[in-house]
């Protein structure tokens, strides 16, 4: 959408609006060339010669006016008004000559998004768009913009067993730190990459890098990162990481003592042992609560390792990339000679890892020594269906963020009533139309999932920071007690066609239609409206 803003972003004399009640100039850098044009969108205050953008790439002039380059999106529900989903959504241009109908006047089927509204920026001038609507009955209104972020970081699920590094280690980003390993969760390893330190509190380059590789996630692109005392991965939200150059495929089903119990019933009869390989907890069948309820024969095997209750062992071996999470290759290293006044010729030892990308059969020799011998299809077949209760590996990537004084004041002239009547759940936050969570104590301090946001949502400003959109609906009465810019409220019919107030002409659009999914329309997610 091409937006044409003037000055500070507020309409001069000959272009106020009478609904608006402003009528202010802009004011001029008197040390300014003339042919330059002033960019005030974010504190760098770019002047922009003829024919050139500012530093963000996000403004131009041209022929002397300052131009708005990336296009506003608005969200379309399908003609079935199917729930929306995310990312991958088909996108089409639509202009002034072909502006689409905004639905029925009590559920429209257009939402428009903060990205390419434009910001608020100075403090004192109102939200680009504060859109006006009735939905199933209800008066609405949605006060939508973008918000600079230096208070923004990604936290960078990696489903995976695989060692990346250890927790606290540097995560650099072509040899500038941007974070760092944080807490291991369930499956799966856990980065936090971003924040206001590595964007302002390092070097210039530190900076710089810092907000590349955070621009690069947030729009759904690739990022290969290298962990202190660790891997080489390869992040892209909503696809597999790569980590050391081996696409992962399995996140486990469970830890080596959750494979036990998921499976003991199925392996009864088949084996005299099972022993699941886990860098966290390894489980051994005939001395877990599993295997003593199905009444299993003890083995006499021992393992290598801390044992925590019976059945379940800490620390057999180091974390690596084999077995389980493991640094092991061979399974057998983490045996200890079987117990000669339990064991018995001919015990048969399935070992396995969480996902079943690794197992062996082994089958005790005379000397009690464990032998490799071909698997029986049956027991294979189990060790397939560990496979099967595997999700497939993702990379999962959340922007989280805090929003503060230029996005509250761009809403209401008393910021605190903004943040109160979020935390009462009287007021819905979306990033990009995608739902956010709020976290509870003081500010507003979001997150969101970037695959669930139109592709491209994400913008840079030198500061450096991200840019990123957000959408505040809530009822239209309860926006007038909290002090919002009731004088700037317009229709969806009139934002669809005029654009942001501060804009001229019918700017164009870009709309994104989503299939049918997971998350549902931004307009029937207050509470108030089921």
């Amino acid at each position: 959408m091409t937006v044409h803003t003037k000055g500070d972003g507020l309409p001069g004399p000959d272009e106020t609006r009478p609904h608006l009640g402003i009528e202010r100039a802009a004011p001029r850098n008197e040390q300014m060339a003339a042919d330059k044009v002033e960019c005030n969108a974010c504190p760098v205050l770019c002047q922009i010669s003829v024919g050139r953008a500012g530093a963000c790439d996000r403004y131009a002039n041209e022929q002397g006016v300052l131009v708005r380059v990336d296009p506003v999106v608005w969200l379309r529900r399908a003609p079935n008004h199917a729930p929306l989903q995310q990312a991958l959504m088909a996108r089409a241009e639509v202009g002034p000559q072909a502006l689409p109908e905004a639905g029925s006047a009590d559920d429209p089927d257009y939402f428009v998004t903060g990205i390419g509204s434009s910001t608020t920026y100075p403090d004192y001038k109102p939200a680009p768009f504060i859109v006006a609507s009735k939905v199933r009955g209800v008066d609405m209104v949605t006060v939508v913009t973008e918000g600079i972020f230096s208070y923004c970081s990604f936290k960078v699920k990696i489903d995976t067993d695989r060692f990346l590094g250890p927790e606290q280690s540097a995560v650099r980003y072509r040899g500038e730190v941007i974070g760092h390993v944080t807490t291991a969760e369930y499956g799966s390893q856990m980065l936090s990459l971003g924040g206001v330190h590595h964007l302002t509190g390092g070097s210039k380059k530190e900076g710089r890098l810092t907000l590349e590789a955070m621009h690069l996630l947030g729009n759904l692109q690739p990022v290969e990162v290298d962990i202190e005392q660790g891997a080489k991965v390869r992040l892209q939200a909503g696809q597999a990481p790569v980590v050391n150059g081996v696409a992962e495929s399995r996140m486990r089903v469970g830890c080596g003592s959750a494979a036990v119990g998921i499976f003991a019933q199925q392996w009864l009869g088949l084996c005299d042992e099972v022993v699941v390989v886990d860098d966290h907890i390894t489980g051994v069948l005939s001395e877990h609560q599993a295997g003593r309820c199905l009444n299993m024969k003890p083995t006499g095997v021992g393992i290598r390792g801390r044992k925590s209750t019976p059945g379940r062992y800490f620390q057999v071996a180091s974390p690596g990339d084999g077995w389980g999470g493991t640094d092991i290759s061979d399974p057998l290293s983490i045996l200890e000679p079987f117990d000669p006044e339990v064991a018995w010729p001919g015990l048969r030892l399935l070992m396995t890892s969480t996902t079943g990308e690794h197992s062996a059969w082994f089958v005790l020799d005379d000397q009690l020594m464990p032998q490799p011998a071909p698997m029986p299809e049956a027991v294979r077949q189990v060790v397939e269906r560990i496979g099967e209760n595997c999700e497939p590996s993702m990379v999962s990537v959340l922007f989280l963020a805090g929003a503060g004084g230029s996005l509250r004041a761009g809403v209401t002239d008393n910021p605190i009533r903004l943040t109160q009547a979020i935390k009462r759940a009287l007021v819905n936050v979306t990033i990009g139309g995608a739902s956010a969570y709020v976290w509870p104590g003081g500010g507003i301090t979001l997150m969101a999932d970037v695959t669930r946001m139109p592709q491209g949502s994400f913008g840079t400003v030198p500061t450096p920071a991200i840019v990123a959109p957000i959408e505040f609906s809530m009822k239209l009465s309860d926006y007038q007690a909290l002090g919002g810019h009731m004088g700037f409220v317009r229709t969806l019919e009139d934002s669809l066609r005029h654009g942001a107030w501060h804009n001229d002409g019918a700017p164009q659009k870009m709309v994104w239609q989503a299939p049918e999914g997971v998350q549902p329309w931004p307009l029937h997610q207050p509470p108030m409206l089921g």
